[in-house]
């Protein structure tokens, strides 16, 4: 379920018509939720009660300081993957109690960040990480709290891209040899092993695969407990995938998911960490744009909008569909007409789909990308020199511009010409 429906012929943000964003603003720009949003992270709290648990927003997916806020305020942590990305939850309000660092590639630098300004767990991915990290920690005098991210070799059976649990994957150790990698753990100075991380993949759309990784995880927790490993937290990752197509049928809910933890894991006395990202924010944003041109092709049609790849890049990274709607409501059982939906950059890849039927659109219609709440703003970019677009709250019956356009003199300014030129 999300908050943006038709009301009055105009298609709307909880109480705002998103025409009258798009006059205020101008086009593209991302608009999100704050209904939304509250509701996607309710959600997993209700899920995995009475457990204790922490819901750690992924956010890699969505990294607005003001969607951080809104979430850290409902009490969510964060889990972030780098230094910038700690410092934004920071910035965000979200204390470092709350914040869990995972990723593959964390430097020394971004360790020391952390621990000075707090952290509650470091998710620690490879042997060279660990020794790192102990020398870091060490050399402040301080001790940083770890789990170990195993790799359980489960075939999440998602996009090949976005694939996480696989033994060819880059993340985490081979599950088979987390007992050594604890053992060593336990002996260096400066880390203290509070629990296990897993992560199998995103965009998940059955439980299977959860629950072989689930399963392991528990059998590993009971043979690290024998070696005499305090394990007391269960970092399970996120991944749980949110319907694209509307056509399509529906992932599991949240209340599901939150049943198979208490089936594989409950009963192990631990404090049980999730980090989704997708499903909180996913289907909490759209992207609006306007018709620039329709060109008649020979042999199709082309809708020429003013957003791009370069603004929604899901599509030609993963071929991602995303659904597309008028902003204002279509004739019920009104015509509609094959389009291939494209952008404006000098790439045949800046297509959003080919041949999808829409209704009849003229050049100066708006249109809204469903589900882009999650991987759509933060992988933006500046290609062909294009702005990046402005992110927008809503909250009931106003909104907030929450990341400005910047102007073109802004983007030139970033550059130096040496004085030798």
């Amino acid at each position: 379920m999300d908050h943006f429906l038709y009301r009055d012929g105009q298609l709307h943000a909880e109480d705002v018509a998103l025409a009258d964003i798009a006059a205020a603003v101008g086009t593209p720009f991302y608009c999100y939720s704050s209904a939304t949003l509250t509701r996607h992270y309710h959600l997993f709290t209700e899920a995995l009660s009475p457990l204790p648990h922490l819901v750690c927003f992924a956010v890699k997916s969505l990294s607005n300081l003001a969607v951080l806020r809104l979430l850290g305020s409902l009490g969510a942590g964060m889990d972030v993957v780098s230094g910038g990305e700690y410092r934004r939850a920071r910035a965000a309000g979200v204390p470092g109690e709350r914040i869990v660092f995972s990723g593959v590639g964390k430097t020394r630098e971004e360790m020391r960040l952390a621990l000075t300004g707090g952290i509650r767990q470091f998710n620690v991915e490879s042997e060279p990480e660990l020794r790192a990290l102990s020398a870091v920690a060490t050399s402040l005098g301080l001790t940083a709290p770890i789990t170990i991210r195993v790799n359980p070799d489960v075939d999440a059976r998602t996009h090949a891209k976005i694939a996480t649990g696989k033994k060819e994957n880059k993340f985490g150790i081979p599950i088979a040899r987390a007992p050594e990698v604890y053992a060593e753990a336990a002996r260096l100075p400066g880390v203290d092993v509070v629990g296990i991380d897993v992560h199998i993949g995103s965009q998940l759309t059955e439980l299977e695969p959860f629950e072989q990784a689930y399963l392991k995880v528990a059998d590993l927790t009971r043979a690290l407990r024998a070696e005499g490993h305090d394990i007391r937290r269960l970092d399970l990752g996120g991944g749980l995938g949110i319907p694209y197509a509307r056509s399509n049928s529906a992932p599991p809910l949240p209340l599901d998911y939150g049943a198979l933890i208490k089936r594989t894991v409950g009963d192990l006395g631990c404090e049980i960490e999730i980090e989704p990202g997708r499903l909180i924010s996913g289907n909490a944003g759209v992207l609006v744009s306007r018709v620039i041109y329709v060109k008649n092709g020979e042999d199709r049609d082309f809708l020429i909008l003013d957003a791009a790849m370069n603004d929604l890049v899901r599509p030609s990274m993963y071929d991602a569909h995303h659904d597309i709607v008028p902003v204002t409501e279509p004739v019920p059982a009104g015509p509609v007409q094959p389009y291939d939906v494209v952008g404006p950059v000098c790439e045949t890849g800046d297509t959003f789909a080919k041949a999808r039927d829409l209704p009849m659109l003229a050049e100066g219609d708006l249109v809204a990308f469903r589900s882009a709440g999650a991987y759509g703003a933060v992988m933006a970019s500046e290609y062909n020199s294009r702005p990046l677009v402005p992110e927008i709250l809503v909250n009931k019956d106003h909104f907030a511009v929450i990341r400005r356009r910047p102007t073109f003199d802004e983007m030139l300014e970033r550059d130096s010409i040496p004085e030798w030129l």
